[in-house]
């Protein structure tokens, strides 16, 4: 795993075989960019979505996902995913107003958008450390404000969602044995309440006390 700036973190993959990764959690933004092979991506209540060759798939911050990476005949599976810190998500888009595309994953298609072009740019910015820090924000921005003018919408809440503020109450202290009477007593609901807005957002306790985050998968 490779890491830029606090502010953006570079992640590549490549896989011979096709790899599953069950109940996924990011906690930040993240756009993952497939150079070969196709992504298949499950996230309730959303339905399967499919990420081509090209194509850049966009997880809001929060996302509980299950993927496949899947190579073709003759090539490995190929990815470079990109997060990005609240602070920049909020820059370009604070001032949007929430929509139901925002709280879901979304996929810019290869055509006519070529989203991939962006993916050297945001390299060449991480690893160049001589660039003045103002020219180094401003040009990390700018794959945000392409998005937001192709009308696509981001948001850096991640805590709003029940699963999120479970998960965000978990991250406070891992070596805690929490039980969901706990999580219901922190977050001042009763623990039937808890458990039923959990399974209506397609996420039970259990499930989010298991699932790995993204750095303790590919690390």
């Amino acid at each position: 795993m490779e890491h830029g700036q606090s502010e953006v973190s570079i992640l590549p993959i490549t896989q011979a075989t096709t790899a599953t990764f069950a109940d996924l959690y990011f906690r930040p933004t993240f756009l993952f960019f497939v150079q070969a092979g196709s992504k298949r991506v499950l996230s309730p209540p959303q339905d399967e979505l499919i990420g081509e060759e090209g194509d850049l798939l966009i997880f809001p911050a929060g996302s509980m996902v299950t993927m496949e990476n899947r190579p073709v005949m003759d090539r490995d599976y190929r990815a470079v995913g990109v997060s990005f810190s609240d602070d920049l998500i909020d820059t370009v888009f604070a001032d949007q107003r929430p929509s139901a595309s925002a709280g879901g994953i979304q996929i810019v298609r290869a055509r006519p958008s070529r989203p991939v072009q962006i993916v050297p740019m945001i390299q060449d910015t991480v690893e160049n450390r001589s660039l003045p820090e103002p020219i180094r924000r401003h040009r990390l921005l700018e794959p945000l404000v392409w998005l937001r003018h192709h009308g696509y919408q981001l948001g850096s809440q991640a805590e709003e969602s029940p699963p999120n503020k479970v998960r965000g109450l978990i991250e406070t202290d891992f070596t805690r044995s929490w039980r969901a009477s706990d999580v219901a007593d922190h977050l001042a609901m009763s623990e039937a309440t808890s458990r039923r807005r959990l399974s209506t957002a397609g996420q039970g306790f259990a499930k989010i006390w298991s699932s790995p985050g993204l750095v303790d998968t590919f690390s």
